[in-house]
């Protein structure tokens, strides 16, 4: 019998007991005609029968709550299970409205596992696709490994065939000399066309007379240059020249702070340029001092222009034409060239390479020669207009040679400036040789 059934049984028995002690007692009080509380007798025992229901109600309430947990929990916190009842059904409901999100996040992440899987696939195959595009990568490579192999072994041979070429490249590299030359004077006369243009433009009135003047002062410079040219051929048949096209009559470096200071620094390169050109022309002339070189005002004017401006020129005065012995009229024309840096001390000019073992010491000063010759030419090309490469004493150069006759395996040579190196020269270098990158000796 479980524990209910015995409970429900012992309440009906204590009741059943209890009423009949109550019912016993009235009657008892009833009959014996007591009084409490100053009531009647009859009040009394009606008292008694309603102590003795409130007894038995109580006692089985108290059975009750004392043997049931939950009736007592029903009872006396009714109030607090209700709002936890609230509060429970809000929280269901806030689970509930959770539980939909959830479900609409978890299908998005569905259709969001379901593309990744299919850009995973997409990368899978891209990645197979690279793989083979790596192989035939490698592949190429192989082959380009191999084309600059046969493209090293053709740079020696082309190595060898610029030997051969030296004295083409030198022949050029004169023709060269010769055309900058040209272009300058071209530059020049150029020059003066246009200010005799503009200065034609600034005499509209008496422009047919102005160009009858020009037309005869023209026809007596032809006439000049005839017989210039008619001395020339005749110097040429006897070897008798004394300035040749291009030849430096002065030159220096200036640098005008002053503006006036410009015109000063022109006269003097003029002067020494008109000294210069009197000792050539009259050599046995003895200390003859006066004009002889020509050239036009604009021309000064515009040198002085160019140079005022605080920077570093190179200024040279060259001869226009050859010249012979005799000659008492020079035309020159100047240049100027902002002196900049050309090369930073320690960089490198021109380089080769050479195998000592299978070199006669003839052939390896012919290398040398060359590589000198490469750097001179660099420069020129470069800016530097000084044509001198100055590489130390003779006796360094041979040391150097001597040392590279020791070495059994191809090695580097490279011609390195010794300093800073300005447009004005002159080129100071060092000749270096270098293995895997690593300078062994060198000249000082």
């Amino acid at each position: 019998m479980s524990v209910g059934y015995i409970l429900i049984l012992a309440i009906l028995i204590l009741g059943g007991v209890i009423a009949t002690v109550g019912d016993h007692l009235g009657t008892r009080i009833g009959k014996a005609r007591l009084s409490l509380f100053n009531l009647r007798p009859r009040k009394t025992a009606v008292l008694v029968t309603i102590l003795t229901g409130t007894v038995i109600s109580a006692s089985t309430l108290g059975i009750l709550l004392a043997t049931s947990g939950p009736l007592r929990t029903g009872i006396l916190d009714i109030e607090q299970l209700q709002r936890r009842l609230r509060k429970t059904r809000e929280a269901l409901d806030v689970t509930d409205a959770q539980k939909v999100k959830v479900e609409s996040e978890l299908a998005r992440a569905k259709n969001e596992q379901i593309e990744a899987q299919r850009r995973l696939d997409n990368i899978n195959r891209s990645l197979s696709a690279a793989i083979t595009r790596q192989s035939r990568t490698q592949a190429e490579r192989d082959r380009a490994q191999t084309e600059r192999d046969r493209a090293q072994g053709e740079r020696d041979r082309a190595l060898i065939a610029l030997n051969r070429q030296r004295s083409t490249l030198l022949a050029e590299i004169r023709q060269i000399q010769t055309e900058r030359q040209t272009i300058l004077r071209q530059r020049d006369e150029v020059r003066a066309q246009r200010e005799k243009e503009v200065a034609e433009r600034d005499r509209a009135i008496s422009v047919r007379e102005a160009l009858l003047k020009d037309l005869a002062n023209q026809q007596e410079y032809l006439a000049r240059e005839v017989q210039r040219l008619e001395r020339e051929s005749q110097g040429l048949r006897q070897g008798s020249f004394a300035l040749q096209r291009g030849q430096v009559l002065a030159s220096g470096v200036v640098r005008i702070v002053e503006p006036a200071a410009a015109r000063q620094a022109v006269d003097q390169f003029l002067q020494e340029a008109n000294r210069t050109a009197l000792k050539s022309t009259q050599p046995g002339a003895g200390n003859v001092d006066g004009p002889i070189i020509q050239i036009t005002q604009s021309e000064v004017e515009q040198l002085i222009d160019e140079i005022d401006d605080g920077q570093d020129y190179v200024v040279r005065i060259l001869a226009a034409a050859n010249y012979l012995v005799g000659e008492k009229q020079i035309r020159v024309f100047a240049d100027a060239v902002r002196n900049q840096v050309v090369f930073l001390a320690g960089d490198v000019v021109a380089t080769t390479s050479l195998n000592p073992s299978t070199m006669t010491t003839e052939q390896i000063q012919e290398r040398i020669n060359l590589l000198i010759a490469s750097s001179n030419f660099r420069a020129r090309r470069l800016g530097l207009l000084n044509d001198t490469v100055q590489i130390g004493r003779i006796q360094t150069v041979l040391n150097f040679i001597e040392q590279l006759k020791k070495y059994q395996q191809p090695i580097d040579i490279k011609t390195v400036t010794a300093e800073v190196t300005y447009t004005a020269g002159p080129l100071k270098i060092k000749i270096v040789a270098v293995k895997d990158g690593e300078v062994l000796f060198g000249t000082n």
